[in-house]
């Protein structure tokens, strides 16, 4: 863990988001920037992970999901897809203790099925381990791709008989990897891509985006403050009007 600078006192925000989802970007902008190894700036990235979460604690979000792995990322070379397994692995044994401890519960969202039989078990134990906490969500999508969760819902449907006059909104957000979880108010993307990449497709149907260049490893306390922030001053209509403005 990289030592942590002093908190220093922030206004209050005044309308804070209950569900907050990051797209974690630039890990490997950083690590050449510096003339490391990807896996350096990867490593980097699960460091700051930690900071993160404690400054979404403080900010009082419920819910936190992480796009750490997706489903296409295993088309990447294969000693990096390695690394980012053993990267997984060394948090939960690390990390775990103290997580439950602060009351984070742990999620995993997506499939676990090309994951080695160890690495599943320890992802499986960490999710049972932390299933009574109620601090903080955090929300793990690895080997997750939006159109796969959908794919595999209406899978999930079929096999269980559904008719199809039965089918609604409320009936398929039931059958997603996310069941349970509110959708995300604000989604976060790093290093100024701007993309959705597979990410909560049916989730973010009307979620706020906020997009930073800053790169994942560099977003701390203060960068999450300013995307809470930003959300604050939005006016989140869904599709309807505020307060009899015609808005567009």
């Amino acid at each position: 863990m990289m030592p942590e600078s002093p908190i220093q006192p922030l206004e209050p925000i005044q309308k804070v988001p209950r569900h907050i989802a990051i797209v974690m970007d630039g890990n490997g902008r950083w690590a050449a920037s510096r003339g490391l190894p990807r896996l350096a700036g990867h490593r980097a990235g699960t460091e700051n992970l930690r900071r993160v979460i404690r400054a979404c604690v403080e900010f009082n979000v419920k819910v936190l999901t992480i796009y750490a792995f997706s489903t296409e990322n295993w088309g990447r070379p294969s000693d990096e897809v390695e690394g980012l397994m053993m990267i997984l692995e060394d948090v939960i044994d690390r990390e775990l203790d103290e997580l439950h401890a602060e009351g984070v519960r742990l999620r995993h969202i997506g499939r676990l099925d090309r994951l080695n039989p160890r690495l599943r078990e320890k992802v499986l134990n960490a999710v049972e381990l932390t299933k009574n906490n109620d601090q903080l969500v955090l929300c793990i999508a690895w080997n997750y791709g939006g159109r796969d969760e959908i794919i595999c819902a209406i899978q999930n449907l079929i096999a269980d008989g559904i008719k199809p006059e039965q089918i609604s909104e409320e009936l398929v957000s039931n059958y997603m990897f996310t069941v349970g979880i509110p959708d995300p108010d604000l989604i976060i993307r790093t290093s100024g891509e701007m993309r959705i990449s597979n990410f909560l497709i049916w989730q973010s149907a009307y979620s706020e985006w906020y997009i930073t260049p800053t790169l994942w490893p560099d977003f701390n306390r203060e960068e999450l403050y300013k995307a809470l922030q930003a959300y604050s001053q939005r006016d989140r209509r869904f599709g309807k009007l505020t307060n009899g403005c015609e808005k567009d």
